[in-house]
């Protein structure tokens, strides 16, 4: 039986501003089991950042409970949350956020490096993993001498170095050609099948959601959640 990855009951997310409150997210329950991939899909302002922030624990709920592999995430300090992100968390964002002074190869073994791996066996680890999506060949190159596609092949290869149970991605599409951006989503694909790994990817591209195990949409901060084949 798989592992319950992450599991949200009835979360919500209030913004309060002096008299003003801004109900961001209502009652979202959400279940995601290893090796489940999910899209969530909705319209700016509908709540899809906030959502993950709050999964990603960089955020907190107003209510409700959430725990990620069978951990209450509110009941650990700041510094076991960073610690639990690390080990079981990988982030991939719109814009790569690589820092530009560091190699490839050198971006890549970053979460291993703060994780307290040793530098020689991070790098070992990081240029297998840069192997794997397809750059072996530019490891030692930096991100202005990258195209943008391989810059976010990079960021996926940071993500996963350290073999997450859980990968969160805002838009990693979002700042790519069609092209480049199905070859994201492809490999992401590829990457599911044979690391086990979970994904959780927020999009505006309903064709390339369909390709992931299911889709959620996100309206006025309310979740629903559909399989592929319910949509089709």
């Amino acid at each position: 039986m798989s592992k319950c990855v992450v599991q949200c009951q009835n979360i919500d997310k209030i913004y309060q501003d002096g008299n003003q409150s801004t109900h961001v997210l209502k009652g979202v329950d959400l279940t995601l089991l290893q090796g489940e991939t999910l899209a969530i899909v909705g319209s700016s302002g509908s709540g899809k950042s906030t959502l993950l922030h709050i999964l990603g624990t960089l955020d907190n709920a107003s209510s409700g409970s959430m725990t990620i592999m069978g951990q209450d995430i509110s009941q650990l300090s700041r510094n076991a949350q960073a610690k639990f992100r690390n080990q079981h968390l990988g982030f991939i964002y719109q814009f790569h956020h690589l820092l530009m002074e560091f190699t490839a190869l050198e971006n890549t073994a970053m979460p291993l490096l703060i994780g307290g791996m040793k530098a020689e066996q991070a790098k070992i680890k990081a240029s297998a993993m840069l192997e794997r999506v397809g750059l072996g060949h530019r490891i030692n190159h930096k991100p202005s001498e990258l195209s943008g596609g391989e810059r976010q092949r990079v960021a996926i290869a940071r993500a996963l170095v350290s073999e997450p149970d859980l990968v969160l991605a805002d838009e990693p599409t979002g700042n790519l050609d069609k092209q480049n951006a199905l070859n994201i989503y492809n490999l992401i694909q590829e990457l599911n099948l044979s690391l086990k790994t979970s994904f959780i990817v927020v999009t505006h591209d309903l064709e390339l959601a369909a390709k992931l195990n299911k889709t959620a949409f996100l309206d006025d901060g309310v979740l629903k959640i559909q399989t592929q084949e319910a949509i089709a």
